[in-house]
């Protein structure tokens, strides 16, 4: 098998194309360009067939397997193989990267006066020149470098501020929004001037502030008027009469009803005064006859005025004066004279004292009556105007709940949604996790039989491994070719089998690939493994032929076959002892299978 040729650096030593052609400050030759990206070349490397590649464009050329050199097809020499380009068949070209980065060069950015060599250009100036134009990555306006830091701190619209009350971050765009939720916000109060009450503390303040202007507790009647709590009590005395003036057209307004009580009373109230105008009646009647009896002789004395005034028929007593004057007559309505002559006896008195008592009453009653007649309005007012609000407050009810009800199976929806989005993000993040895997496994698989398997944290993955958390460790897989044996190491740190607690046990792997079909079955390569000495003097070295009968060879039926190796391959106490293998908590495991005859 011919020897292969050295393998170009990896993408991380040069993973960027060409230089361009501006930085130049001298005349351009043809030699100093790369065939793929037609830039400056970087880091150059010479194909077999003659043409030069920067380091990243051959690289990502051959990526995908070999391919076609398209220089040679158009400058019409294609042979093949020469001019198949694929992995090994290019060598670094040093004299002519030697002569690339001698070439003078210039800065390409506006208003940049930078000169120097393209080394020079590539260690200390390329993407980092202050004259560099970038998008900002929050809002993406373009911006020079050197005014990144400005941008960022007071032009960008989509910079990230902290608030200087509640120190919670925002976006500068919605500085407005959070001013007005801040709870540490400073407000001034209205009545006493305050400054520098924090929102969430203002509501308390107003509470007890005695200047706050606060509404008239009237105002549910109509009284408009805004007034200092400590001056509340000198408004309601002042309009005390506006007050009960609103009050009263709200009682009326409101319409309650007292038709079971009112009717019962008012019929009481007109008995008693049909009992009253009675009483009047009588006496009145008594008083005219009192004042015909008047005309006889005078009576003497408390005793014949009482004996004359109970006996209306009986014989007058002799004159002893002058005969009086006739009472003048009664008016036919229930009020009396006031110029009535008073009797010459106390009964005469006392009946008009007693007359007198009873049409006061009668007209107190009439007032009453008349009072209870405007209330038994005003209650049934009131009462209209009750059941017409509790009619509306059903009818507010019944929209609310309908309006509860499709709140309710809208947040059902919503949840239903966010738990369907949840499980959707759950399987984006396996699927993602999953991906992250491959890309690691990928970014570590080599194609041509020789792998190198760094293990970092020993210590403390062979504590894991003497506990049994972790006995075992697989690396990750790699391949005699692009199409060829998939394959694997296995490794216990405390040993396994016969060398549990003793060695290091390290085993070789065949997994089941996608190419099994077209390979030669059983696997009979020969497969050396080693413990890397880091300072290059004595490596443990351990190698074995397979045995074509043994199940571990042959072709896989699941994801691995079982794995076969050394299991005292290393012995634990020269690891122990002071050594070279050990550096850094970190040993090299290399695993090389001979490919003669693939």
């Amino acid at each position: 098998m011919a020897t292969q040729e050295p393998s170009p650096p990896s993408s991380m030593e040069s993973n960027k194309p060409g230089f361009p052609k501006k930085i130049l400050g001298n005349k351009l030759e043809d030699k100093h360009l790369c065939n793929c990206c037609h830039n400056i070349l970087r880091r150059p490397f010479q194909a077999q067939c003659g043409h030069r590649f920067c380091s990243y464009c051959f690289n990502r050329t051959v990526s995908s397997g070999p391919q076609k050199c398209n220089a040679c097809i158009k400058e019409d020499i294609f042979e093949d193989p020469t001019s198949i380009l694929k992995q090994g068949c290019a060598f670094p070209d040093n004299a002519v990267r030697r002569e690339v980065e001698n070439l003078s060069a210039v800065c390409v950015n506006e208003s940049c006066t930078w000169k120097g060599s393209i080394k020079e250009y590539e260690l200390n100036h390329e993407g980092k020149c202050e004259f560099m134009i970038i998008p900002c990555p929050s809002c993406k306006e373009r911006i020079r470098f050197n005014e990144q830091e400005r941008h960022n701190e007071r032009e960008c619209p989509e910079r990230t501020l902290n608030c200087k009350y509640c120190k919670e971050p925002f976006h500068f765009k919605n500085i407005k929004a959070h001013d007005e939720i801040c709870p540490k916000y400073p407000m001034i109060c209205e009545g006493c001037a305050k400054k520098k009450i924090p929102r969430e503390k203002y509501v308390d303040h107003i509470k007890f502030c005695s200047k706050f202007r606060t509404p008239c507790r009237f105002h549910v009647v109509g009284c408009d008027m805004s007034v200092e709590k400590e001056k509340i009590h000198d408004h309601e005395r002042a309009y005390a009469y506006e007050h009960l003036n609103l009050l009263l057209h709200y009682i009326m307004g409101m319409k309650v009803s007292m038709e079971g009580l009112q009717p019962q009373g008012l019929e009481l109230a007109g008995h008693k005064l049909v009992e009253l105008q009675q009483s009047l009646r009588e006496l009145e009647a008594r008083v005219s006859q009192l004042s015909t009896t008047s005309s006889g002789p005078p009576v003497q004395g408390a005793a014949a005025a009482a004996s004359s005034s109970s006996s209306s028929s009986g014989p007058p007593g002799p004159p002893t004066s002058a005969p009086l004057p006739p009472p003048p007559t009664l008016a036919p309505t229930l009020s009396v004279s006031t110029s009535f002559t008073p009797l010459p006896s106390s009964v005469g008195a006392a009946l008009e004292l007693q007359l007198h008592s009873e049409k006061t009453k009668v007209a107190e009653l009439g007032r009453r009556c008349t009072e209870l007649e405007v209330k038994a309005g005003t209650f049934e007012n009131v009462v209209c105007v009750l059941n017409r609000e509790v009619e509306r407050f059903a009818t507010t009810m019944e929209a609310s709940n309908r309006q509860h009800k499709l709140d309710q199976d809208k947040i059902e929806a919503l949840s239903n949604k966010v738990r369907q989005l949840e499980r959707t993000v759950g399987l984006k993040d396996l699927t993602v996790a999953e991906m992250e895997g491959r890309l690691r496994e990928m970014s570590a698989t080599t194609f041509d039989g020789v792998f190198v398997w760094r293990i970092s944290d020993f210590a403390k993955k062979r504590q894991d491994a003497i506990a049994g958390r972790a006995p075992a460790m697989f690396s990750p897989a790699f391949y005699t070719s692009k199409y060829g044996y998939k394959m694997c190491l296995r490794i216990y740190l405390n040993g396994d089998g016969t060398g549990r607690g003793s060695h290091l046990s390290l085993f070789f792997v065949v997994m089941r690939g996608l190419s099994d079909a077209l390979l030669k079955w059983p696997f009979n390569q020969k497969v050396t493994l080693m413990l890397l000495d880091q300072s290059n003097r004595e490596h443990i070295i351990d190698a074995f032929r397979p045995d074509v009968t043994s199940s571990s060879f042959q072709r896989p039926v699941s994801e691995m076959n079982i794995a076969s190796g050394c299991p005292l391959f290393c012995p634990l106490s020269k690891l122990d002892a002071k050594n070279s293998y050990i550096r850094d908590d970190t040993i090299f495991i290399k695993a090389i299978v001979d490919l003669t005859g693939l």
